[in-house]
């Protein structure tokens, strides 16, 4: 049985809230990662699922059912750490039977389900290793395959790619959204603060912060409309600027802004987010003005640093054959389909 569901959850230590009525529900085979700074409660709530921490109000139910006072070990859940957490003495085959002897499944299904695993994640060959046989990629791969082997209706993912370098953390994201399309009925649990591993595998994204879901959507819907100027800034970059609202448009800095999307009334206070690859160098729509205060070059892009009356604007720009240089004024500009408008002071508190 698969499918999630946070009613009403609080988590406190030692009296401070940890986690805060949090209600949430990840769909049968459905990906949720939930996205956030350290400390902003996304680990106690995956835990929550896990059984390793007791809610102090609200439940938890996997698949309808109410698992809030089960054992973690009857709950039908898989579970991958960061740290990968295999057996030093075990070989890889034997690790990712563990499991199925916790759960006593019968000798003659165990090599089955073992191998099975293995296939499923490419490890197949390394079955006889040891894990300190294995690469950094590898040894998580068997952590994986010892979660899916017990064939969970739940599988719980936490931080799993974070002690990874960048190239084998692409390749492990890339194994992940193709064990997600084989294994269709699994509902995902995710848990990361790497916003690239968010909008790359999720099919929804849980916004948290300080102890409090603050947004939730698609990652379409998140980056391209967030709710709240901390969504806009923790989900891809932004620029969050002070405007108010004007008849068709916004005033920024007496400068006048012309959007496609309006919000409140006239007069009203407001914060323009504009990602940076939608802002261009030279003269159009809505022009900002500025002395370039930083440059850097980071391969197919260049980002420019711009001081904008006083606001720090960002714009990341193809690379340019000709690098201007600190202190030349320069003009950005963006289309008013691009920009969205967010409500003063909705900071996600």
């Amino acid at each position: 049985m698969s499918g999630i569901r946070f009613d009403s959850v609080s988590v406190a230590y030692h009296g401070t809230t940890v986690l805060d009525r949090l209600d949430l529900t990840v769909e049968p085979g459905e990906v949720m990662a939930l996205l956030g700074p350290s400390g902003s409660g996304k680990t106690t709530a995956l835990r929550a699922v896990a059984g390793f921490v007791r809610p102090v109000a609200g439940r938890v139910l996997i698949g309808g059912r109410d698992v809030t006072g089960l054992p973690p070990h009857k709950r039908g859940i898989g579970m991958v750490v960061q740290q990968y957490a295999l057996f030093p003495h075990m070989r890889v085959e034997q690790n990712v039977a563990f499991g199925l002897k916790a759960q006593k499944a019968s000798k003659a299904e165990i090599p089955g389900r073992v191998a099975e695993a293995l296939e499923m994640t490419g490890m197949a060959s390394y079955a006889a290793r040891y894990p300190r046989e294995l690469s950094g990629g590898q040894q998580q791969r068997v952590a994986i395959a010892r979660a899916l082997a017990i064939r969970p209706g739940v599988l719980l993912l936490d931080e799993p790619l974070s002690a990874l370098d960048a190239q084998l953390r692409s390749g492990m994201l890339a194994e992940l959204a193709r064990l997600h399309r084989e294994l269709p009925d699994v509902s995902i649990l995710y848990v990361t603060h790497d916003q690239v591993e968010a909008l790359t595998l999720a099919d929804r994204i849980a916004v948290m912060d300080r102890a409090r879901l603050q947004d939730c959507g698609t990652p379409q819907q998140l980056y391209r409309a967030p709710g709240t100027e901390f969504t806009a800034a923790f989900v891809g970059n932004a620029n969050l600027l002070p405007v108010t609202v004007a008849e068709g448009g916004a005033v920024f800095e007496g400068h006048a802004l012309e959007l496609d999307r309006g919000l409140a009334a006239p007069g009203a206070g407001a914060t323009l987010c504009v990602r940076p690859h939608l802002l261009a160098l030279g003269e159009g729509p809505n022009a900002l003005r500025g002395k370039i205060t930083e440059v850097q070059w980071r391969g197919s892009t260049h980002r420019l640093y711009v001081d904008v009356d006083g606001h720090r604007v960002k714009a990341d720009l193809p690379e340019l054959r000709e690098t201007p240089a600190l202190g030349d004024e320069v003009t950005l500009h963006f289309e008013p389909r691009d920009a969205v408008l967010l409500s003063a002071g909705v900071s996600g508190a």
